[in-house]
């Protein structure tokens, strides 16, 4: 019970951090703008003909690889920069705790921005008939993805005292995580990797994940994965900090 006391503590003390300063206003007004033109304009959604919202969600894995690096660089490094991060860990939290609650609050920022877009779920059903399952699966995809993006931009921030560079290293990351499953990376591997070894590449791919829930389709194993990822950065996250702190 003390222990999620103490990170629902840390929690709203980071999400209030979000909010006082106008990272947060700005990233949301932009996150919004740019999900809005490219579902309408670069997707051309009133000229598909379709009630559906797959124009909507293709390009989120798109967006957040540019916005929630920048939403997350700050996160360790800002507080390593500043000298506070020794201050935090002095006090009687744990750092598992320190760690949840700065996780749980990027991830609700993130997941802010994506529930705001529900205008547009209102749009496609003032138009046609949706698939509401789908909507709720694609939803539940996206906001999935954006925790592993955070987890990835919690990893980089800790790297370093830069908010530029763990900004840098958190977009190279997920870039990298993004197009694993590619068929330009995976034959490059083909060429000259065994089969067992091109499988694990392409498995580590947020894409085909994403684009089976985009799809309405709720799989345990793809749920599973995001969670896997999101454990492991957190983990990841833990050791780097562990170092810096006996360093």
């Amino acid at each position: 019970m003390d222990k999620c006391h103490t990170i629902g503590t840390i929690f709203r003390r980071e999400l209030k951090a979000y909010f006082e300063s106008p990272v947060a206003y700005v990233f949301m007004v932009v996150f919004l703008i740019l999900t809005g033109f490219m579902t309408f304009s670069v997707a051309h959604f009133y000229e598909r003909g379709a009630a559906d919202l797959m124009p909507f969600f293709f390009w989120h894995p798109w967006v957040y690889l540019l916005l929630v690096p920048a939403a997350t660089m700050s996160l360790w490094a800002e507080e390593r920069r500043a000298g506070t991060v020794e201050l935090l860990l002095t006090m009687p939290i744990t750092m598992f705790e320190a760690i949840m609650g700065k996780f749980l609050a990027a991830w609700l920022f993130i997941s802010l921005g994506v529930i705001l877009t529900f205008p547009i779920v209102l749009t496609t059903a003032y138009l046609g008939n949706p698939d509401m399952g789908v909507v709720f699966s694609g939803y539940l995809g996206s906001i999935l993805l954006a925790g592993a993006y955070v987890a990835v931009g919690m990893l980089t921030s800790s790297m370093s005292r830069s908010q530029v560079i763990g900004f840098v290293l958190g977009l190279l990351a997920c870039l990298i995580l993004l197009l694993a499953g590619w068929d330009p990376i995976t034959g490059f591997f083909v060429r000259w990797a065994p089969g067992w070894l091109v499988s694990a590449v392409a498995s580590i791919s947020f894409m085909p994940h994403y684009e089976s829930m985009q799809r309405g389709v709720i799989d345990l194993q793809d749920v599973t994965y995001y969670a896997s990822i999101m454990v492991l950065m957190l983990f990841a996250t833990h050791i780097v900090l562990d170092n810096r702190k006996s360093a």
